[in-house]
């Protein structure tokens, strides 16, 4: 697996997500849910075949 993004804010880990799942690439998010959101970054990542059309997917929507 392929690290895209580190990040502590959920809802831009969502979205990111949502930019991959729509594109047709998996991604799993490793990071232990919390009692304080965005208290620890959670990490976005990737199966390393897909990790240079992830890449280009977060960069055309200005997330890279």
């Amino acid at each position: 697996m392929i690290e895209l993004i580190k990040t502590s804010d959920p809802v831009r880990m969502t979205f990111l997500q949502a930019l991959l799942h729509d594109a047709g690439i998996a991604c799993f998010v490793m990071g232990a849910p919390t009692p304080w959101p965005g208290a620890f970054p959670s990490q976005l990542l990737v199966r390393e075949p897909d990790a240079a059309r992830a890449r280009g997917v977060l960069e055309e929507a200005g997330e890279a």
